[in-house]
């Protein structure tokens, strides 16, 4: 079966036909193995249908294929799952850390921090109150 359309290329990167066997090729870019106007051995030409026996593909070809796609997957499948395991454990941490705090501590250093310096932390207040305000009313529109 031949398909001289535009995109309908094989594994060769070519458009056209593929033939294996004895006949002869004119018009379309398609590949022939064997003999007859083209000559002998593979062979590209300018275009056209082949005429003459179609090969089927190999089994051993698809079969090596698949296998290697497998691996390809598997690899793939590897590759993510230590990613995640990374980045669960990483989680992990910060959870636990964050069960750790002091929340006093922190609310002290805010203290001092505010006392030190009063205009940022005005200006701190006001924009997270803005944020927050922006947050809340959005949802009522």
């Amino acid at each position: 079966m031949s398909q001289n359309r535009p995109g309908s290329e094989n594994d060769f990167g070519g458009g056209g036909s593929s033939s294996a066997g004895t006949g002869s090729q004119a018009g379309g870019g398609g590949y022939s193995a064997g003999t007859g106007s083209s000559g002998g051995g593979l062979s590209t030409t300018g275009g056209g249908a082949a005429t003459g026996t179609a090969a089927a593909p190999s089994a051993g070809g698809i079969a090596d294929r698949a296998k290697q796609y497998g691996q390809t997957v598997a690899d793939a499948a590897s590759q993510a799952k230590d990613y995640i395991s990374d980045k669960a454990s990483v989680v992990g941490d910060k959870l636990q850390d964050l069960r750790n705090v002091d929340y006093a501590e922190y609310a002290n250093q805010a203290k001092d921090y505010a006392r030190q310096n009063p205009g940022q932390a005005l200006l701190v207040a006001a924009a997270a109150g803005f944020v927050i305000g922006l947050l809340v009313r959005g949802g009522r529109r």
